[in-house]
C-alpha cells in the first residue's frame, strides 16, 4: 500500500457578506488570499455568496458573473468553488455551484438536489451529484448547505470515489451548532474531508468549520470574518478507509459488503409513518 503523502492547499473564505452585489468584493479576496498564501491550490467560498437570497437574481449561466469568476483563476492558476448562485434555466430556478479549474474553465455545476423548503422558495432541486478530479490528488465532491442532513448525498458521493466534500453554506439561524454536528458526523461516517464553509455579517452567522477523515476537527471559525488556510493529505484518506478509523470501524468496506435492501429504496416504496408528518410548508 502507497500512502505517499499528497497534500493539497485550500482556502476557504468566511466573509463578511451584505445581501448584495458582491462581485467585486470576492474577486479582490480571492486575489489576495493567492497572494498571501501561494500555496493555496484551491479557494472556496460560502453559498449565494453573489447576491445572497433571491431569486430574482437568477441569471442563465455561463453568466458574466461566471466569467469573472473563470478570469479569476484562469489568471491565479487556482481551481474556483465560488460558492453558490441562482441559475435561471427556462422556468426553473437552481441553487448552483460552479467548479472552474486552473485554465479557467468549468468543469461541472452542481445544483443544490435539497433547496431548504418551504423557506427556499421558488428553487426547483437539482437530481445530478458531482465528482471531480484534480490531477495527482485526487476526488472531491460538491454539496450545497442543507443537502448534508440527508445522509444518502455524502454516500452517495463517496460512493462515486469522492475524498474530499466542499460545502458551500449559508445558515444566519440558531441551527448551526447543529451542522456542527452533522458536518463531523458526515466525515467520520464516510472516511472524508468536509470543508463547510458559511458566510459571516448580513448572509450568516459564520462558525465554518473543516473536518478530517477520522472526524477531527481541523479548524472551527468564529462568527467573524476569517481566512481558512489548511491542507488535505489525501493519502490519508486513503489510509482511514483501508485500515479503518483509528485503526477500528472500516465503514466504507462494510456498506459495501452488506447485501441489506432497505425498505425506503424498494420502487415504489411508500412510508405510512411519513404520509402521517402531512404537507411540507412553514409551520403556523
Amino acid at each position: 500500500m502507497n500512502n505517499k503523502s499528497k497534500h493539497f492547499g485550500i482556502a476557504a473564505l468566511q466573509l463578511n457578506l451584505a445581501e448584495a452585489d458582491n462581485l467585486e468584493l470576492l474577486l479582490e479576496r480571492i486575489q489576495k488570499i493567492k497572494l498571501r498564501f501561494p500555496w493555496v491550490r484551491m479557494v472556496v467560498l460560502s453559498e449565494l455568496a453573489l447576491r445572497g437570497v433571491g431569486v430574482q437574481h437568477a441569471r442563465e449561466l455561463p453568466s458574466a458573473e461566471e466569467d469573472a469568476f473563470c478570469r479569476s483563476a484562469r489568471e491565479l492558476g487556482i481551481w474556483l468553488v465560488p460558492g453558490s448562485m441562482y441559475e435561471k434555466c427556462g422556468s426553473a430556478v437552481f441553487n448552483t455551484t460552479p467548479v472552474i479549474n486552473p485554465n479557467g474553465e468549468v468543469v461541472g455545476r452542481y445544483r443544490k438536489i435539497y433547496p431548504f423548503l418551504p423557506y427556499e422558495k421558488g428553487v426547483t432541486g437539482g437530481d445530478q451529484f458531482l465528482v471531480f478530479d484534480v490531477p495527482e490528488v485526487g476526488r472531491f465532491g460538491v454539496s450545497i448547505c442543507y443537502d448534508i442532513w440527508f445522509p444518502e448525498t455524502t454516500r452517495a458521493l463517496t460512493w462515486l470515489g469522492a475524498e474530499v466534500i466542499i460545502h458551500p453554506t449559508k445558515t444566519d439561524t440558531i441551527d448551526r451548532r447543529d451542522e456542527l454536528s452533522i458536518v463531523r458526523a458526515s466525515a467520520v461516517t464516510n472516511q472524508c474531508y468536509v470543508v463547510d464553509v458559511n458566510s459571516a455579517g448580513a448572509q450568516g452567522v459564520g462558525r465554518s468549520i473543516v473536518v478530517g477523515p477520522e472526524g477531527e476537527v481541523i479548524h472551527q471559525a468564529s462568527v467573524e470574518e476569517e481566512v481558512i488556510a489548511f491542507e488535505v493529505d489525501l493519502a490519508k484518506v486513503k489510509q482511514v478507509r483501508e485500515r479503518g478509523m483509528k485503526g477500528l470501524g472500516q465503514t466504507l468496506k462494510s456498506f459495501r459488503d452488506a447485501r441489506v435492501q432497505y425498505p425506503q429504496y424498494e420502487p415504489g416504496a411508500v412510508s405510512p409513518a411519513y404520509e402521517e408528518l402531512g404537507p411540507l410548508k412553514v409551520p403556523e
